[in-house]
């Protein structure tokens, strides 16, 4: 049986985001009703995470299937993950890159690694981490060894990760639907090479290309169709897999924006000419991209014009899945001032507020301030009377087709009730894009008119099919999909759509 070595640390890095991510952010806390997670403060390792991921749709469930499948030894290391924040504090990475090196010194002589990574962590002193990452794990197993990372779709892939990876297999789908698929592909595709059965060569097109994140979604044109003409190549001889990284377009870092990466057998050749043959293609429909973002007053207006259906509201401005944080008050003032009814918001990150709910009791009416806490760029606190409906520890089991099987934790939670509107407060930031989240509190999404999420796109996956048009909000945030609110002074130029790229630029090379 060969040996494989897993780890990951995972994280999205928003460098317009204030606040930083540090080592407490990625330290895995489990619910008391979970007691087979790590102890608070460490680093899970071995049959630890093994129990933690197996029988989850998650990328490390697929590993553990897929390896089983493959005939795998599978042996974790370390997996952590921050909620997707500000830059990484050096000195966090550091500290986890050295427990994640010294644990694969000491497993000792291994047949290959597959790496459980994001593509877009960013720390204070290195633009590409999962380059750095990789390369180092490289300079630990040596030349030979097979070393497959598995990437988020809104990975930044760098030429140093192409360089130092055997393969690069991200998410397909966004939302991300598919990740338990990718790492069953990841370990089968391990599993392949080991035996001799495939001989991977990779070859990766960076595109100047920036996009953002409500067109990148899968459901939707022209991701859609590129994501077909992407299976259909995978289908071609020769091809293993082909991965279209949307990138991140809200880290600052030369490498941000749009790559294809396509891993081959036994052929450069091949993989170089597919991967150019998908940039072009994906290049063709650069104008595909662009966002409509829509006002609160319009979405209220357009509610109000139907008898009945629900209508969401995505506030992907302040999503606490792209770094926001998770405490912006635009359309709650708004649906408040509106004397909205039927309205939901879910969530605001506000522990303060909480504390004074659970202070005052269920049953109660208090006045407050809510959210508006963190910095000035996601509206100012609401101050609301509200009536406090329930207190809740805020756990509840994911049951949607993004990690399904998973304990999530809200952390203390209240839901606020002021005229027509009831607010999700809670202690800690979480995109709430699994309908589980609101009927763990209550809240029958489809019993209600307008629900607001702070999510971009993620949403989808259970909202979807139960919702009757959905909007993306026109608020303020540091994950606004708006060019013009941000001043990038890393990132490579000329870059489409911050200006035009003249076709003779090398940046258009894959285009000759």
């Amino acid at each position: 049986m060969y040996r494989v070595l897993t780890a990951g640390i995972r994280h999205e890095t928003n460098t317009f985001a204030t606040v930083p991510t540090t080592l407490d952010d990625f330290l895995y806390r489990p619910p008391e009703s979970n007691p087979s997670g790590a102890a608070a403060g460490g680093f899970a390792s071995g049959d630890e995470l093994l129990e933690r991921f197996r029988g989850t749709r998650t990328i490390h469930g697929g590993m553990i299937d897929g390896a089983r499948e493959a005939g795998l030894e599978l042996i974790p290391l370390l997996n952590v993950y921050a909620t997707p924040g500000g830059m990484v504090q050096a000195s966090a990475y550091e500290t986890m890159k050295g427990v994640l090196l010294d644990r694969l010194r000491e497993a000792g002589a291994c047949d290959g690694v597959l790496l459980d990574l994001h593509g877009a962590m960013v720390t204070e002193t290195l633009e590409d981490a999962e380059g750095d990452l990789i390369a180092s794990v490289r300079e630990v197993v040596g030349p030979t060894v097979p070393i497959i990372a598995t990437l988020d779709l809104h990975a930044n892939v760098t030429p140093l990760m192409a360089r130092h990876a055997t393969a690069l297999i991200g998410f397909d789908e966004y939302p991300h639907s598919d990740m338990y698929e990718r790492g069953v592909e990841a370990a089968l595709m391990m599993g392949a090479a080991l035996r001799g059965e495939l001989r991977p060569v990779l070859a990766s097109v960076q595109l100047p290309l920036l996009t953002m994140p409500p067109r990148q979604c899968t459901l939707c044109e022209p991701m859609r169709t590129l994501l077909r003409k992407a299976h259909e190549m995978e289908q071609e001889p020769g091809i293993a897999n082909v991965t279209l990284s949307l990138g991140f377009p809200f880290a600052d870092i030369r490498d941000a924006g749009v790559c294809v990466s396509v891993t081959a057998d036994r052929s450069a050749e091949l993989a170089r000419r597919k991967a150019a043959e998908m940039a072009r293609a994906i290049w063709e429909k650069r104008d595909d991209f662009t966002v409509k973002l829509t006002p609160v007053t319009e979405a209220l207006e357009y509610v109000r014009s139907r008898p009945n259906g629900l209508v969401v509201l995505a506030d992907g401005s302040d999503n606490p899945g792209g770094g926001a944080p998770c405490d912006g008050t635009e359309i709650l003032r708004q649906l408040v001032d509106a004397d909205a009814r039927d309205a939901v918001v879910a969530v605001i990150a506000d522990p303060e507020a909480v504390a004074q709910a659970a202070a005052a009791g269920v049953g109660s009416t208090i006045t407050l301030e809510v959210g508006g806490k963190t910095d000035d760029q996601h509206g100012a606190p609401v101050r609301l009377t509200a009536y406090v409906r329930l207190l809740s520890d805020g756990e509840f089991v994911q049951k949607g087709p993004m990690g399904r099987g998973v304990r999530a934790c809200m952390g203390r939670t209240a839901v606020l009730v002021a005229g027509g509107v009831e607010v999700v407060v809670c202690e800690r930031r979480i995109q709430p894009y699994d309908t589980a989240l609101l009927r763990s509190v209550g809240i029958e999404p489809t019993d209600r008119r307008l629900i607001a999420l702070k999510s971009a796109v993620h949403f989808r996956s259970t909202y979807e099919e139960i919702a009757e048009r959905i909007f993306d909000a026109d608020t303020p945030g540091v994950h606004r999909p708006d060019f013009a609110q941000y001043e990038y002074r890393r990132l490579r130029r000329p870059i489409y759509p911050l200006e035009q790229v003249p076709e003779g630029e090398s940046a258009l090379s894959f285009l000759r």
